[in-house]
């Protein structure tokens, strides 16, 4: 500075701490992770049979001989014959529990249909669900007085859904398909008397 300047005041102001928050939580995390690895190896690495792990002493390691193995004798295959297990027999229901077991999907599959006629948009998803529920009733074990016709029903059924998909897929008006739905699904209900 030369004679005349006159100094010019400054605003020194003290340096700010940075928080150390950050480096805090990273630091507790890494001990966290790092307990949790070792929990997990010393889970895996422990004997985990009912039988404590043996504990040797140091002076006993050095006196006593380590024991000897005993070979185990291997079985040897024989010839005698196991019978085959057989599958039980699936219960024969009668007509009217067999109704009350399907009518839920059936009358869900009436309301999807009505659903599908009401919102053409939102058809092909709906006809999705009642081609899950058409496979699903095709897998319930009919009455054997029925059975037939019943696979034959439901079969019919599927493959209308099958067509009524198929129409929505190519664009084409899905009526004739849905009509066909909904006669092959009646024909259904029919059968078992809903």
């Amino acid at each position: 500075m030369s004679d005349g300047e006159q100094p010019r005041p400054e605003w020194i102001f003290p340096e700010e701490k940075k928080s150390n928050k950050g480096r805090n939580w990273i630091i507790v995390g890494l001990s966290v992770l790092a307990l949790a690895i070792i929990g997990v190896l010393l889970f895996f690495l422990l004997p985990h049979d009912r039988e404590p792990a043996p504990t040797v002493s140091p002076s006993a390691s050095a006196t006593t001989p380590a024991p000897t193995s005993t070979p185990i004798p291997t079985p040897t295959a024989t010839a005698t014959s196991t019978p085959a297990p057989t599958q039980p027999p699936v219960p024969n229901p009668d007509l009217e529990s067999f109704a009350g077991q399907v009518q839920p999907r059936l009358d869900d599959a009436v309301r999807g249909l009505e659903l599908v006629t009401q919102n053409m948009d939102l058809g092909a998803q709906i006809v999705d669900s009642l081609q899950n529920d058409a496979a699903a009733l095709s897998d319930t074990a009919a009455p054997s007085s029925i059975a037939s016709d019943w696979t034959d029903a439901v079969s019919k059924y599927a493959s209308t859904l099958g067509e009524l998909r198929a129409a929505y897929d190519d664009g084409t008006d899905p009526q004739a398909s849905l009509d066909a739905a909904g006669a092959a699904l009646q024909q259904v209900r029919t059968l078992v008397g809903i």
